[in-house]
């Protein structure tokens, strides 16, 4: 990989994980996505705590930004209103923000939702970032970057809701591994994340649990989501094909018997 891409990865990196990878950049904030329901006319208020778990003062910048998922589940930030964006309803308690070290602070937003607004979803992101570039090492260069979190906020408008159904299962590679998985389509007009209570032995004779990747599906498009297996609580494995996986998936609104081979 040239340095020219290598710092692009590194930068775009920082941006979704800044608080573990930006050196100097404490801030971390609760809750970590709110999924909210409203309708027409509605005005809603809700609160973030931000903090700051360094030992320094920090100062941060609060905005909001429309946002995309990619087929390998990055995501991108737009500045400029995307067609179709809810922005323009949403409104920050303000711009910046300073926080002495160790200090937290109740930060207030709200959503007013058009009389006239259209079943739907409405989605964004309040984006929380460094007031001040921090230093990331990359191929020995010291590169200035801002730290930033991402705080995704959903609203179902009108009762806008997920249709979720597995069109296809099978094995992906992930990191090099072949992984148990399913693809999930959403017809609906609000985004569904799929659960459920799943279990299967492996070639090693084990009894696994498998857990569906909670990732959003958004109204529209087809996901592939990992069947993650583990031995019991907190305790992750790789399974040993063949295995066969049986149980219900369960999302809002719908559930599905689920019964297959991976091999």
């Amino acid at each position: 990989m040239s340095t020219e891409r290598f710092l692009l990865a590194l930068v775009t990196w920082l941006c979704l994980v800044a608080p573990a990878a930006a050196q100097g950049f404490n801030a971390a904030a609760s809750p970590p996505r709110f999924e909210l329901r409203a309708q027409p006319g509605d005005r809603l208020r809700e609160v973030i705590e931000i903090s700051n778990a360094g030992a320094v003062p920090a100062k941060y910048r609060v905005r909001t930004a429309d946002w995309t998922l990619g087929a390998d589940a990055s995501v991108n930030f737009f500045d400029e209103l995307r067609p179709g964006s809810c922005r323009p309803w949403v409104a920050i308690e303000r711009a910046d923000l300073a926080l002495p070290g160790g200090a937290r602070a109740r930060y207030r937003f709200e959503v007013a939702v058009p009389p006239d607004a259209p079943v739907g979803e409405c989605r964004f992101a309040l984006l929380i970032e460094g007031d001040e570039p921090v230093a990331a090492q990359a191929s020995g260069l010291n590169i200035p970057v801002r730290g930033r979190l991402g705080v995704i906020v959903y609203v179902a408008v009108g009762g806008a809701a997920p249709k979720l159904e597995v069109v296809k299962s099978g094995l992906q590679v992930v990191d090099g591994k072949r992984v148990p998985s399913i693809w999930v389509r959403n017809t609906g007009n609000a985004h569904g994340r799929v659960g459920g209570f799943l279990g299967g032995i492996d070639a090693k004779g084990r009894d696994l649990e498998f857990t569906p990747l909670s990732f959003p599906v958004l109204p529209g498009e087809t996901r592939a989501i990992t069947l993650n297996a583990q031995l019991g609580p907190q305790q992750p494995t790789d399974p040993v094909l063949p295995v066969r996986i049986q149980g219900t998936l369960e999302w809002a609104g719908g559930s599905q018997p689920f019964d297959q081979r991976f091999e």
